[in-house]
């Protein structure tokens, strides 16, 4: 670890909150003053972003970095402690550029323009403090701070249903939360030492039964965040009902809370409880590949397609996590980037057409391509990059997580293949959905209800903007996949080392019949158990 003068992440988590508690004293009665102030702000704290990583991150150093800390509640054992690694870091660049972007997008928003942008900064601010975190205290109130602009943004600026959409949202998460804290306090708890420290919890030694329960615990709140099946359906009812700016922040960073959390805590910290749930974990990422794909295709709103396609696509970081690769983890931690940046575009573009349309329904729509040919060229490779093109990061990523998993020498090969089999056709059938998508919404044939002319404007200056700054990283990221790899592969490569130090005493005992036919135990607990402690 190293420590700089500066204390860069407090001053990313400072600013947005700070300025979002001066919004209600701002002079402005149109709105106009405050979202320049905001998009100010947020465009400020991103460019903070670049300039502490940019000078002080190093690529090379697989540990923490920029760290801080300080006593906040000492009675309580709570500090003010902050890091980056090669996990956290490329997250929260993600996070600036989803948000900044995000505040561009809500340009027109006029209901209650104050709350809507103080709502904007202070989830902006309790995201970076989320992924930058190393006190479980801390981490728990950034993650329940989030909660609350998510759910005012669905419940007053969304749709007909928000009501519905934004209620089943705060009952769904805000429960699973209970889990973090109640696995929080029994890791703060366990051993001669009561901590909240990330990395001293990281390095107790836990019975295996409280390990295999806080793994559960924390298996079920992050679950929820990253949309696993059966978890998942808070997902396209939120989706489908917030506005277009909470959308983009919805799939492009509050998912990839739920793949951080569980890198974070489930693999990296329970080694040996991951030993016992990995298989679990790759299951439940094939039946959200599946099931995600499944059921894009009976959504005829255009909002709910993408939600279950968001869905889908975290199957493969499930599966990524599961690998025990240095390439898989790597994969998964590619797929969140990149499914942040095209889920965010999608959802944009999808904000873009209900403007002119006013219905997010596919079948009312129809016609749109010659109208609106530039939205249609932008949604078009949009959706390219969702369903994986070569030469866009979807392909990299979900490259990496099936060349991991079919590496791996711990899986059974029969494993392996059924694995690898039914994640190929959930690829097969994302090209189907998206595809079938862009046909109806673009050439279909056009509702009565639907009035399109010459007079219709196609995508404007600024959401063209929008839109590039996302397919720009998109395509750079396809091309040259170490402009974002570099970040974090040291890192990955010790991730993979720690959670297999863990294999040979699990080959050795052979608890449950099933794990004997799902991991190659016989070759781990003879010829490979030297090479894997190495």
């Amino acid at each position: 670890m190293s420590t700089f003068d500066f204390p860069w992440l407090s001053a990313m988590i400072a600013l947005p909150a700070v300025a979002a508690m001066a919004i209600p004293f701002l002079p402005d009665k149109e709105g106009k003053t405050i979202r320049w102030y905001t998009l100010g702000v947020a465009i400020a704290d991103f460019a903070l972003m670049i300039v502490a990583f940019w000078h002080n991150y190093d690529f090379q150093n697989s540990g923490f970095q920029l760290v801080e800390k300080y006593a906040w509640v000492p009675q309580l054992g709570l500090n003010w402690s902050l890091a980056v690694d090669g996990i956290s870091m490329p997250l929260v660049l993600l996070t600036g550029l989803i948000n900044t972007l995000a505040v561009f997008a809500a340009w027109k928003v006029t209901n209650k323009p104050r709350l809507f942008y103080a709502m904007m900064l202070l989830m902006y601010s309790a995201q970076i403090g989320v992924f930058t975190a190393q006190d479980m205290l801390l981490f728990f109130l950034m993650w329940e701070v989030e909660l609350v602009p998510v759910y005012l943004l669905i419940s007053i600026w969304g749709g007909a249903k928000r009501r519905y959409a934004a209620t089943k949202f705060i009952l769904y998460t805000a429960a699973a939360s209970i889990f973090i804290l109640i696995a929080g306090l029994g890791m703060a708890f366990s051993g001669d030492t009561f901590t909240f420290d990330m990395v001293e919890l990281g390095l107790k030694e836990y019975p295996l039964a409280l390990e295999l329960a806080l793994y559960t615990a924390f298996l079920i709140a992050y679950g929820v965040k990253l949309s696993i099946f059966p978890f998942h359906t808070w997902l396209p009812d939120a989706h489908g009902e917030a506005p277009a700016p909470g959308s983009m922040i919805l799939a492009g960073v509050l998912l990839k809370m739920g793949g951080y959390a569980l890198i974070r805590f489930n693999m990296e910290m329970l080694p040996n409880a991951h030993v016992y749930f990995a298989p679990i974990l790759a299951v439940l990422g094939v039946v959200n590949i599946i099931y995600g794909a499944c059921c894009a295709f009976a959504q005829t709103n255009l909002k709910r397609r993408l939600a279950y396609s968001s869905i889908a696509h975290m199957g493969f970081v499930l599966i990524g996590i599961a690998s025990y690769t240095e390439l898989g983890i790597s994969g998964a931690v590619l797929q969140m980037v990149s499914h942040g940046l095209i889920a965010a575009a999608l959802f944009f573009l999808s904000g873009v057409t209900y403007e002119r349309t006013h219905t997010l329904m596919m079948d009312k729509m129809g016609g749109m391509a010659k109208v609106m040919p530039r939205t249609f060229a932008l949604f078009t490779a949009g959706s390219m990059a969702s369903l994986a093109l070569p030469g866009m990061s979807g392909f990299v990523g979900e490259l990496m997580i099936f060349l991991g998993i079919s590496t791996s020498d711990v899986y059974s090969s029969s494993f392996k293949i059924v694995v690898v089999f039914l994640s190929a056709v959930g690829v097969i059938l994302t090209p189907i959905y998206l595809l079938s998508m862009l046909r109806q919404v673009f050439y279909g044939k056009q509702s009565e209800e639907l009035h399109l002319d010459e007079f219709v404007q196609d995508i404007k200056p600024r959401e063209l903007f929008i839109t590039a700054c996302l397919l720009i990283p998109i395509i750079g990221i396809g091309l040259y996949p170490k402009v974002i790899t570099q970040a974090y592969d040291v890192k990955t490569v010790e991730l993979a080392e720690h959670a297999r130090e863990a294999l040979p005493v699990f080959a050795g005992k052979q608890p449950v019949s099933l794990y004997s036919q799902v991991f190659s135990a016989p070759t781990l607990a003879n010829a490979n158990v030297a090479e894997l402690i190495k």
